[in-house]
């Protein structure tokens, strides 16, 4: 532990808030919703970016996003049972794609 407190320093008990955040979502057919991703545990997670270059960095130049603050990503997070935020990660991984099909082989014709 630290003997010398600064005014700057929060308590470890402090929430720091992140002010406003830039949210990945995806569209929906009337308005967009929400995007959350999987931690590496495979719990839930909603993520949320301090600047939109981090967020392309991250996803990509194309993820859609919006501006929201972090007080509302956790409200729209809290109905998902033990959904923590997550601000500006900074590893991901591609998404899981299903193995291509074999081709199926056909006997050949009997002579």
């Amino acid at each position: 532990m630290c003997l010398f407190l600064y005014d700057d320093d929060p308590e470890p008990d402090e929430r720091l808030t992140a002010g406003l955040l830039c949210v990945p979502v995806r569209p929906g057919t009337a308005q967009v919703v929400l995007r959350l991703f999987r931690t590496p545990l495979g719990g839930r997670t909603a993520v949320g970016f301090t600047r939109p270059d981090l967020l392309a960095a991250t996803l990509g130049p194309h993820q859609p996003w919006m501006r929201l603050s972090e007080a509302a990503l956790r409200a729209l997070a809290a109905p998902l049972t033990a959904c923590p935020v997550t601000i500006d990660p900074t590893l991901t991984a591609p998404a899981v794609t299903p193995a291509p099909a074999r081709p199926v082989r056909h006997p050949a014709p009997a002579l």
